[in-house]
């Protein structure tokens, strides 16, 4: 037995939909879908593209960029850091050098040592004092000399010698230093030379003007000592640049 029809069967002519709403057999709703699905592509290739370009490479501490290059002197596009760096704000500037010892060990006689002060004072435009010196000693001293005027100026480089303290009754229009230099022998040829400076600041206040005498920071013996080696030996101290007059 077998089963014949006798007629074509017919099919129900609903058509079907996506849950998008558009129709996927007309020629909008194939378009609409096929430029959805382009979109999610580009987005989803777009979002990987990106994560990888960016990041910071854990094991070389450098930065990675969207540039071509990978290699540590360039770093691609990103120029803060590597060879091609640009603005860093101070990044790798030299460090500061520490001041020397005081007293300091010169390998010199003593008045070898004392002659190179004398000279290196007159250098300086600093006069010594006579009056006050003990050659046969060892100690020379400088009468006093005004390195700034000017009341605009005074604070800020007076401020480089001394401990300025803040005062809003006290108007700094000058300042001075003394430097004394003693020279003590340790052996025939090697000495210890102990450099001190008084520090003074003129101010002109309500009481009129007076000479104040201010806590040293050290660096007008420094600069003296530096040139003073310069002097004896012909070298500058490690780290230090040629000294000036």
């Amino acid at each position: 037995m077998h089963l014949e029809f006798a007629k074509a069967l017919l099919y129900s002519p609903e058509v079907s939909r996506i849950g998008l709403g558009f129709n996927v057999r007309t020629a909008k709703g194939w378009a609409v879908k096929q430029f959805c699905y382009a979109s999610l592509v580009v987005l989803f290739a777009t979002g990987i593209a990106w994560s990888q370009g960016k990041g910071v490479d854990k094991q070389s501490e450098r930065v990675r960029d969207g540039g071509s290059s990978r290699t540590p002197a360039t770093n691609g596009g990103k120029q803060d850091t590597g060879a091609g760096r640009g603005f860093d704000f101070g990044k790798g500037k030299t460090r500061p050098v520490g001041k020397l010892d005081n007293p300091y060990r010169l390998a010199g006689r003593r008045d070898v040592i004392i002659k190179a002060v004398q000279d290196l004072m007159r250098d300086r435009k600093l006069i010594v004092d006579d009056s006050a010196s003990k050659l046969s000693e060892g100690i020379i001293v400088s009468q006093p000399y005004r390195f700034i005027k000017g009341a605009v100026v005074t604070q800020s480089e007076l401020g480089r010698y001394a401990d300025v303290p803040l005062s809003t009754t006290h108007g700094w229009t000058q300042g001075r230093y003394t430097i004394t230099v003693e020279v003590q022998p340790i052996d025939g040829v090697n000495s210890n030379v102990v450099v001190n400076a008084k520090i003074e600041g003129r101010s002109d206040g309500a009481t009129g003007a007076e000479w104040v005498t201010l806590p040293s920071l050290g660096t007008a013996e420094d600069e003296f000592l530096a040139a003073l080696i310069e002097a004896v030996t012909g070298t500058t101290p490690a780290g230090r640049p040629p000294a000036t007059p």
